[in-house]
């Protein structure tokens, strides 16, 4: 395992990434992109541990726990310059207008600092799976070639799987990875108020299932 800094926040507090493996398709895994939905920040967290004793299979693994510390640090959906990470990506799609100003995507498309950290190291390693850990109501939400991976999910937790997470998503992640470029990508909703002991018995040894279908097409 190494450990880096992946960028920073608005408020310039580091962003930690772990990197794990240095064979096989690369796998972005990202948690706490919206800061109030700790569902996802603590599967991060456990993967970390489950990484760390040696339940990898051959992939190169770069592990965000917490992509929006600002946000988690503060229980706040978005960034502490009042912006959702998840809308202001900059996808051929993205808006300033907005239905919601819980949806707002900033001033411009990836003004925010995490977003930027994101991109250029999304660029650089055009990874063969990203998997973001979020918290709603339970689905996972696929973009691009990854139903595979899903299925595997589905199977050991009855989670649905659908390609639109059912209303307009401008400047997401699904969108600027996993359709715009070939970088597949499965937003995983975690049940919102799951019970963290589900998460670590039944979710998170799901996820190192799937990961298994991302190694056999290395």
């Amino acid at each position: 395992m190494k450990s880096d800094i992946f960028g920073h926040t608005r408020q310039q507090l580091p962003i930690i990434t772990y990197n794990f493996g240095n064979l096989g398709p690369r796998v972005l895994i990202l948690g706490g992109v919206h800061g109030d939905e700790w569902e996802g920040v603590v599967a991060a967290k456990v993967l970390l541990n489950r990484f760390a004793q040696g339940s990898l299979p051959r992939l190169q693994v770069t592990l965000v726990p917490i992509l929006n510390l600002d946000g988690v640090l503060t229980c706040q959906r978005k960034n502490s310059a009042g912006v959702d990470l998840n809308r202001n990506l900059p996808t051929q799609d993205w808006t300033s207008e907005v239905s919601s100003d819980r949806y707002s995507p900033g001033t411009s498309a990836n003004s925010e600092p995490e977003n930027q950290s994101l991109t250029k190291w999304l660029e650089e390693n055009k990874p063969r799976l990203v998997l973001s850990l979020h918290s709603w109501k339970p689905l996972l939400n696929t973009n691009g070639n990854c139903t595979e991976v899903a299925q595997v999910i589905s199977k050991h937790t009855g989670y649905e799987i659908k390609d639109s997470i059912g209303y307009p998503t401008p400047g997401c992640l699904g969108t600027y990875c996993g359709l715009e470029r070939e970088m597949p990508t499965l937003t995983y909703e975690l049940e919102r108020g799951l019970q963290p002991n589900k998460i670590v018995t039944i979710h998170v040894p799901a996820i190192l299932e799937a990961l298994k279908v991302v190694e056999s097409t290395g």
